[in-house]
């Protein structure tokens, strides 16, 4: 979650040098297959594997346009297909993402096209990637409308040692959400088709200015104006007492559009923010989505822990069994919008573009 403050070739090159680098995303490019009967329920030990891999040493924090971030991407991709999600980006699974750096190489700022990158001195060059998977709609009627669920897949990489551990895995933020996005793939992938069309959307830059969805919103892979709703995941790995305790969660922005009371409807377990004045849903992927008109809202259950954004939010801290089950709850929501009635914002809630 972010900190609150009111061409093709040389995609090649990025991937290529994390090799070279020693970097290999060799065992995250090759996820075994899902093996036996399809899996339309979330099981724990799926959660479990996927977030110790996202949140491992290995990826480095993650950061934004790093060799880690660059593996975490791979593998996320890697899991896509082998949950037999379609690819929808530039590459395969992967949307291309120019990023450039300071002159301290830590700032970064979206660039307005590749070409601009390919302009800039190697050293200031930052490629990234946003990770887009489709499930096609099965309805006619209704295959054109596209609902979006996504996480942001990158955290703040290496930083400042606390307790001699200078690696911030990010595990609950955002590895939690990520791994979501992964299971509500598997169940819409192995399960009945969606009425309408489900885009998976793994976004990077989100710790350092939604860049990644600011460039998606900018270059779509379907059209914004048949984007229905969106629904990002945000930080589900420990339960909030302020929702309910364990296997429950909130919606940013609940009365600002039908989003919340569809959910209701479907018995997903989810509530209001319980605490507005954090302003939660201006500080997620989902902000520029309703900028640009889409009913979107973040889902999550953080209860404002202290391991946010330190080196200790690890995956030794993660409730399973609570992300399990919000999982699930995620599942469950995004069948919700993609079968059921088009979203629509209430009177006042849709937010005012910014200049």
């Amino acid at each position: 979650m972010r900190r609150f403050h009111p061409p093709h070739l040389l995609a090649l090159a990025a991937l290529a040098t994390l090799a070279a680098c020693g970097g290999t995303p060799a065992p995250a490019t090759a996820p075994p297959p899902v093996q036996g009967p399809p899996a339309t329920k979330v099981r724990q030990q799926d959660v479990r594997d996927q977030l110790q891999a996202l949140a491992a040493d290995s990826m480095e924090g993650r950061l934004t346009g790093s060799p880690g971030g660059t593996r975490a991407a791979v593998y996320l991709a890697g899991r896509l297909e082998a949950l037999g999600v379609q690819p929808a980006g530039d590459m395969g699974y992967l949307q291309l993402v120019p990023i450039a750096s300071d002159a301290n190489g830590r700032g970064l700022r979206l660039l307005p096209s590749m070409e601009a990158l390919a302009e800039l001195p190697v050293a200031h060059r930052r490629q990234s990637f946003n990770v887009v998977g489709m499930i096609p709609g099965s309805d006619p009627a209704l295959r054109h409308e596209v609902v979006v669920v996504g996480a942001h897949y990158d955290h703040v990489g290496i930083g400042r040692a606390v307790e001699g551990d200078s690696i911030y895995n990010g595990a609950d933020d955002d590895a939690s959400g990520s791994v979501a996005v992964l299971e509500v793939a598997r169940a819409l992938a192995r399960g009945p088709a969606p009425r309408r069309t489900v885009l998976l959307f793994l976004a990077t830059g989100e710790e350092v200015g939604m860049l990644g969805t600011r460039w998606y919103l900018d270059h779509p892979v379907v059209p914004l104006d048949s984007t229905v709703a969106g629904l990002m995941i945000e930080m589900i790995g420990r339960p909030d007492p302020l929702a309910g305790g364990p296997g429950r969660a909130w919606l940013t922005g609940y009365e600002r559009s039908s989003v919340g009371r569809i959910l209701a409807d479907a018995g997903v377990p989810v509530v209001r923010d319980p605490r507005p004045d954090q302003n939660f849903f201006e500080r997620s992927d989902n902000t520029p989505f309703a900028l640009r008109g889409v009913p979107a809202h973040a889902l999550s259950s953080f209860g404002l822990h202290t391991d946010y954004h330190q080196p200790s939010d690890e995956t030794e801290r993660i409730d399973f069994d609570h992300l399990t089950r919000v999982t699930q709850a995620a599942v469950d929501a995004v069948r919700a919008l993609a079968d059921g009635p088009r979203p629509v914002w209430a009177p006042g809630g849709r937010p005012a573009a910014r200049n």
